[in-house]
């Protein structure tokens, strides 16, 4: 695409939810909304945003930060009451024939997440929110 040197080609280095945004952009993928997080503590801010983009029919949530080196991909929020959230995380190196829900849970593939413990309150995010209804789904972020 033009936006890393000529040696990324073929090389095994990692891209982030920038460079995934600009991939979906550039090869008529779903749309990805980016939103950067300076501090994980400040991730509970964003959950009603998260939520919207749930509810409005919005597709998984890349996960990058510089400080926690886990990749992640949400696919979910539950709102409990005051302060307590969780999210559903899936482990995107999760690969191969499709399983039950049950058996990705049992493999730690996939599964709820506290909030508070499922981000580096010290690393910043950024988070890459798909969407294939881009106007609609838009209009609920903003």
């Amino acid at each position: 695409m033009g936006d890393k040197p000529p040696g990324f080609r073929g090389s095994q280095s990692w891209i982030g939810c920038v460079e995934a945004s600009l991939c979906l952009d550039h090869f008529g993928g779903p749309q990805g909304r980016l939103c950067h997080i300076p501090r994980g503590a400040g991730l509970q801010g964003e959950l009603e945003r998260l939520y919207s983009h749930f509810a409005g029919g919005g597709g998984p949530v890349m996960v990058g930060g510089d400080a926690d080196a886990q990749s992640k991909a949400l696919l979910g929020v539950c709102l409990g009451p005051g302060t307590e959230a969780y999210v559903l995380v899936l482990d995107p190196h999760c690969w191969g024939a499709p399983k039950n829900p049950s058996e990705l849970q049992a493999a730690g593939w996939v599964g709820w997440q506290e909030v508070s413990t499922a981000f580096d309150p010290h690393s910043f995010y950024n988070l890459c929110m798909t969407s294939c209804n881009s106007e609609e789904q838009n209009r609920a972020l903003d």
